[in-house]
C-alpha cells in the first residue's frame, strides 16, 4: 500500500536526522543531567542449537543510544541453518520515555528473510509489575498486514551470577497472509527459560530451553504441509553487554 511505503520513508528520514535533532532542542537538558553525554547500552546473544534445533545458529541484538527521554533504539534477530539464513529482522525506532518505567517507540522494521519486506512499527517498551520486561509492538507491512508481538521476560537471581529467566512471546495477525503459511488470530507463541552464568555483568555463557507452538488457522496450515505444530528445543549460548 502507498500510505506505508511512504510512512515507512518519512520514518526513515525522521531517524536519519534524529541525533542532530536532540543535539539541537534538548542540549540544554542533557548538559544539566548527564554533562552533555550520550549514553548506550546493547546486548548481543548468539547461540548454537540442540534437541529439535540442532545445527540451527540465531543471533539476537537489542540495544539503544541517547539519553535518558530520547533513544535511537536497534533490534536484531535472526537463524541460521546449514550456512543459509532462514529468519533476518533488523529494526530501528525512536524511542521516547513517557513515565518512570516506559517508552513509546515508534520506527521501521525489515525482514531481509524468508520474504523481504519492510513494516512501520509503533509499540511500547517497559518494566510491568513484579519487573516484568514488557515488548508490545504493532506492525503494518507495506502490504497492509496487520500484526503485533507481545513479549514478557524477568531475571530471577539463584546467586550473584547464576541468574535463570522465563521468559514468553506470542505473534497474532490480523488477517490471513497466505504466502507466509500464517492465519488471521494467534498464529504462534514460544515459551522458555534462559540460564546464565554472569563471569561478569558484560559476558555469560548460558543454557536455553523453549517450547514452541502455531495455533488455529496456522497450526491447520502447518498441518497441511507436513509440518509441525510445536517443538521443544534448547541451545547453547554466549550473551554479551556493551
Amino acid at each position: 500500500m502507498q500510505i506505508i511505503k511512504t510512512l515507512t520513508s518519512a520514518t526513515v528520514l525522521f531517524l536519519g536526522n534524529l541525533a542532530p535533532a536532540f543535539a539541537q532542542d534538548m542540549g540544554h537538558d542533557m548538559a544539566k543531567e548527564h554533562g552533555g553525554a550520550i549514553h548506550h547500552m546493547f546486548r548481543v546473544e548468539t547461540d548454537y542449537g540442540f534437541g529439535k534445533e540442532s545445527g540451527v545458529a540465531s543471533w539476537h541484538l537489542d540495544g539503544w543510544i541517547g539519553t535518558d527521554e530520547n533513544k535511537l533504539w536497534l533490534k536484531s534477530e535472526g537463524a541460521r541453518s546449514d550456512g543459509t539464513t532462514e529468519d533476518a529482522e533488523f529494526w530501528a525506532m525512536y524511542s521516547r520515555n513517557i513515565s518512570t518505567f516506559w517508552d513509546a517507540q515508534f520506527g521501521i522494521r525489515y525482514d531481509a528473510k524468508p520474504d523481504t519486506t519492510g513494516y512501520a512499527v509503533i509499540g511500547i517498551n517497559g518494566l510491568a509489575p513484579y519487573w516484568f520486561e514488557t515488548q508490545a509492538h504493532l506492525f503494518i507491512s507495506e502490504e497492509g498486514d496487520v500484526s503485533a508481538r507481545f513479549r514478557q521476560e524477568n531475571d530471577f537471581l539463584i546467586t550473584q551470577r547464576l541468574i535463570i529467566e522465563p521468559y514468553a512471546e506470542i505473534n497474532l495477525f490480523a488477517q490471513d497472509v497466505p504466502d507466509r503459511g500464517i492465519g488471521a488470530g494467534i498464529s504462534d507463541g514460544k515459551i522458555g527459560l534462559q540460564t546464565r552464568y554472569e563471569i561478569t555483568r558484560k559476558f555469560a555463557p548460558y543454557v536455553d530451553v523453549h517450547y514452541g507452538r502455531k495455533f488455529g488457522e496456522t497450526s491447520s496450515i502447518a498441518k497441511q504441509n507436513g509440518e509441525d505444530k510445536d517443538a521443544f528445543a534448547g541451545a547453547i549460548g554466549l550473551r554479551l553487554m556493551f
